[in-house]
């Protein structure tokens, strides 16, 4: 949840109240202790955590900074003053390393305050259980030193878990992941610190070297490793995100499923799917902040911003910063967005979309992740072929080509299917009304086939505009058609019926009269005769239901007159 600007001056006023005043009491009360002729030995301690906080460690989530033995070190030998000065001195690579972006710049001050806090109150229990800074002794130094580590942990914990709650408002366990990590490193840093404590005094600064170097050089070391375990990890959750993408067969399902997956595996605020429809570049999909939007953003030029680029290059663009995409930009782009990931969606050697991806953080991606996107996108436009492939055969097999309606197999199936329904009670009853078209051999004699066929496609759009939702049209056949209406009474269903007439018979259908060589437009008028029957009252199966139908349409209407609707009578 973002905070408001005046929670964030709060931020300012409490940090100007607590933190210069604070350093100064401790100046005067704690000072600087042991300083003269270590002096090597402190900017040594300076250096390492510097460098230490630049290279954290990532276990399951959780970014670990190794340098709590830095900070005991300082404290144990230099008293507490210089190790809250070096606790302070820290928020700027420790703000840097995390990313924050500009909106949160009230996280200088916020990390700067809870560092002097936990430093000051940790010390002060130093103290109070009887520890004493430059002590030789292990048993004096043992028990306050494992205190002060607790109550760091503790004290940090406190301060982090009712800020998350209680001004970002985030719902966050107070035992968390982050908590236990903390717990763990601060005891095993412990040994780490007494060790370059001691040894400082046998060697002076040559301590820096038997101590800090390897101790860097192992994180360095467990930071690579972490990051092959990183690739692994990213790698199976593509394959995994790669089956279930190829297994879905409608396009709004892969959309949507790769939407999810990317922005729950990677730091992703704002994700936009661009398909290419030469010569345009056309938004499919719009996610910003987890929230879907409209796609309504005008279409790119191949060549044209960042997404046009790449679309033109075929290449991946990368940028860890605004100031180096925003004079490649052009059309909409968030205002907060730092980083930016795009990268083109290929098939069969050919650029069939593109994927950007942003958030408001620096440097939020790095070139492994760009690896993984491109193989997630591999497995998306395969998936989107198929997709589409599946619906258009679905679409060609349900649908009459003439028309654009159903067509009489899934009417079939769809009826039968609604008797199930009907049969196990989710629906109180089904109607249905059969149309025949009233003399259209001479319409076809008269104007040709094909003026017959643009009547057909007329009435169709028509009969899909009246009945809106409320039912099913499908093609029964030459000049029939047939309209399922699910829980409407029989009625009802006759005045839709005779809605459907009058319409038919007060509206001019304009054609095409290609048999006198002319080619002429005309206007030509039409009627048609309806039957309607009802289930269960009239019918107790499918196909009981039709022929019910189709007697009212016959019995009914066509020798009664036509242009009329008739009900089924038993």
């Amino acid at each position: 949840m973002p905070l408001s600007l005046s929670k964030k001056v709060l931020f300012v006023i409490i940090w100007l109240a607590v933190v210069p005043a604070g350093l100064y009491f401790t100046y005067i009360h704690y000072p600087p202790e042991n300083v003269e002729g270590n002096e090597a030995t402190l900017v040594s301690l300076v250096v390492f955590s510097t460098v230490i906080l630049l290279l954290p460690i990532v276990v399951n989530g959780t970014m670990i900074f190794l340098f709590q033995w830095v900070a005991l070190a300082a404290f144990i030998q230099f008293g507490l003053f210089i190790e809250i000065l070096l606790m302070q001195l820290s928020v700027i690579p420790f703000v840097f390393r995390l990313r924050v972006a500009k909106q949160d710049w009230h996280r200088i001050p916020l990390n700067s305050t809870m560092f002097f806090l936990v430093s000051f109150f940790s010390g002060l229990l130093f103290y109070e259980v009887g520890g004493v800074v430059g002590s030789m002794g292990l048993e004096t130094l043992i028990i306050p030193i494992f205190f002060y580590q607790v109550a760091s942990v503790l004290i940090n914990q406190i301060l982090l878990f009712s800020y998350l709650k209680y001004i970002a408002k985030a719902s966050i366990p107070f035992y968390s992941k982050d908590f236990i990590w903390d717990g763990i490193s601060n005891l095993i840093m412990m040994p780490i610190a007494l060790s370059f404590y001691y040894l400082t005094f046998q060697i002076g600064g040559y301590a820096s070297l038997l101590i800090g170097v390897p101790f860097i050089s192992l994180v360095i070391i467990m930071k690579l490793y972490n990051s092959s375990e990183k690739i692994n990890l990213y790698l199976q959750k593509a394959g995994e995100i790669g089956h279930q993408l190829t297994e879905r067969l409608k396009v709004s399902e892969v959309l949507d499923i790769f939407i999810e997956k990317i922005t729950s595996t990677l730091p992703v605020e704002y994700a936009y799917i661009l398909d290419c429809y030469d010569p345009d570049l056309v938004l499919i999909r719009r996610v910003e902040k987890g929230k879907r939007m409209p796609n309504d953003l005008p279409p790119l030029k191949k060549g044209e911003g960042i997404s046009g680029r790449v679309w033109e290059s075929g290449e991946s663009m990368l940028f860890t910063s605004k100031k180096e995409w925003v004079d490649i930009a052009e059309g909409y782009m968030p205002d907060q967005v730092e980083s930016v990931l795009c990268v083109p969606i290929v098939r069969n050697q050919k650029v069939r979309g593109v994927l950007l991806l942003a958030t408001s953080k620096k440097k939020a991606y790095e070139k492994m992740q760009l690896m993984i996107v491109d193989i997630l996108c591999s497995y998306f436009g395969v998936a989107m072929e198929n997709a589409r492939h599946h619906e258009m055969t679905k679409h060609n097999s349900e649908r009459c080509a003439l028309t654009d309606l159903y067509n009489y197999r899934y009417f079939e199936d769809l009826l039968a299917l609604e008797f199930n329904y009907l049969e196990s009670g989710q629906r109180r009853c089904l109607s249905l009304i059969m149309l025949d078209l009233d003399h259209f051999k001479t319409i076809n004699d008269t104007y040709g086939h094909q003026g017959g066929n643009e009547i057909l496609k007329g009435l169709s759009n028509h009969l899909v505009e009246l009945i809106g939702v409320a039912g099913t049209v499908a093609r029964y056949g030459g000049e029939e058609f047939v309209i399922l209406l699910p829980d409407i009474e029989n009625q009802e269903a006759f005045q839709i019926a005779e809605k459907v007439r009058r319409h038919i018979a007060d509206t001019p259908f304009l054609l095409h009269d290609s048999l006198n060589g002319q080619d002429r437009r005309k206007m030509v008028r039409i009627t048609a005769s309806i039957g309607v029957a009802t289930a269960p009252v009239d019918a107790d199966d499918p196909l009981a239901l039709i022929r019910h139908a189709d007697r009212a349409l016959y019995t009914g209407a066509k020798q009664l007159g036509r242009n009329r609707v008739a009900q089924y009578v038993k």
